[in-house]
């Protein structure tokens, strides 16, 4: 992938090149560990004696307890540092695994999970997207932007895929060697923790490259006391608004949720859990490729929605269908084309701010998906209970995604990134 060395003015390209690389190992060893844990994480707050309505709780303050702590790290990533930013994370990482992996109380539990950092859907949390995005932006031409978004989306694609394997794998191959299932989750969030400790490590290796070029800018804007933005505060907030409708609904049907009710209606074992997210994740990375190509021609907000409502329809025919081998073959289905808006809509969003915005302008939109999809499992929990009631959430997932692509169509199709306007 080519870069331009004169984006940070560093004179060089090696050290560029260097982060560039780091950047995605870290985005592969991250998502790698949220699939890992997210096939059996309400297995394990099942063995561990919690009811659906309590794990929802826990599940809706996992995602509450990140929004809150990254939005403060994110808004102040660029004066603090973004290196810092992406420790801290990786630490927080560490805290939930360790808890998950040593204790069965509820309030530990729930402590862990609200200041720690958990995936439950199997997608990306914490700080670490909003400031890896803010960096790459800046290291990278604005002519490639999308098409390595879209890479980087791939990478996470097929490591939380890769995750997912090994994580149903790892819990089945231990209960065959005899130990009880929820034993065999602990050592599954054991991992995660380690892969966190690790990732710690890595982002101490990034180079001064990824900060900001003049870190007091900032600070230096009057109106920028309002979570790090300035002249694009109302385009963010007007984004984050409709994006937090389309988390909310996704949290419905988060891939923890998903993976219990395919557990209870077919009787789908870990493993094949592991299989089916398996494949689930490297159609959806694989289809993230097409989203550049298409983008070039029709602009970041089409392909947004021309991608997105045909795979929402999907969705809502998944509770419909009959047999595994049906429901399988739906969300394959969806999952083919669901994710060609994530490396657009991650595009545009550092497209349209300054780049003394991009970190802030992620990490508020970034919250606004995270906080949406935090009081979802608060709903879908006491649902996914009941057989009659079990496939209402895939239902209303569908809907509300749907008006959320018309609403942005609505208000964004207009408001076009430098590049693209510069193309007319």
């Amino acid at each position: 992938m080519r870069v331009r060395a004169e984006a940070v003015g560093k004179g060089s390209a090696q050290p560029v090149l260097r982060d560039v690389a780091l950047l995605f190992g870290t985005r592969a060893a991250r998502l790698f560990a949220y699939g890992l844990l997210s096939v059996v994480l309400v297995l394990h707050l099942s063995a561990a004696g919690l009811s659906e309505a309590r794990i929802g709780l826990l599940l809706g303050l996992t995602l509450a307890g990140d929004a809150g702590i990254s939005l403060w790290l994110t808004t102040h990533a660029d004066r603090a540092g973004r290196r810092r930013t992406l420790v801290a994370g990786a630490l927080l990482m560490v805290l939930a695994g360790a808890a998950f992996s040593s204790t069965t109380l509820f309030p530990l539990l729930l402590l862990a999970a609200t200041v720690g950092v958990m995936s439950p859907s199997g997608n990306e949390v914490g700080p670490f997207l909003a400031v890896e995005q803010a960096a790459l932006a800046q290291e990278l031409p604005a002519g490639r932007r999308t098409a390595a978004f879209a890479w980087y989306q791939l990478t996470g694609a097929l490591s939380t895929a890769v995750g997912a394997l090994a994580g149903g794998g790892l819990a089945e191959g231990l209960q065959r060697a005899g130990l009880a299932p929820l034993a065999s989750y602990r050592a599954v969030s054991a991992a995660y923790g380690a892969i966190g400790l690790l990732l710690a490590v890595a982002f101490l290796r990034l180079s001064p490259a990824v900060e900001l070029a003049r870190p007091g800018a900032i600070a230096a804007t009057p109106r920028a006391a309002f979570l790090g933005l300035h002249r694009s505060r109302r385009i963010v907030l007007e984004l984050a608004a409709l994006f937090s409708v389309d988390a909310f609904a996704g949290g419905l049907v988060v891939q923890a949720f998903v993976a219990y009710w395919l557990h209870r209606r077919f009787g789908v074992s870990e493993v094949g859990l592991g299989a089916i997210f398996f494949g689930a994740n490297v159609l959806a990375g694989l289809s993230a490729l097409s989203a550049a190509w298409i983008a070039r021609r029709i602009g970041l907000v089409n392909t947004m929605v021309a991608t997105h409502l045909p795979s929402n329809v999907l969705l809502a025919l998944v509770p419909l269908m009959p047999t595994l081998r049906l429901t399988v073959g739906v969300l394959f289905l969806r999952f083919s084309i669901s994710q060609m808006d994530v490396p657009t809509r991650q595009s545009y969003t550092v497209a349209v701010v300054d780049p003394d915005e991009r970190s802030a302008a992620a990490g508020v939109t970034g919250i606004a998906r995270t906080v949406g999809a935090a009081l979802a499992p608060l709903a879908a929990g006491p649902l996914y209970a009941s057989a009659a009631l079990a496939g209402v959430p895939f239902l209303a997932a569908g809907a509300l995604k749907i008006l959320y692509d018309l609403a942005l169509l609505r208000r964004f199709r207009a408001l076009r990134p430098p590049e693209e306007r510069a193309e007319r």
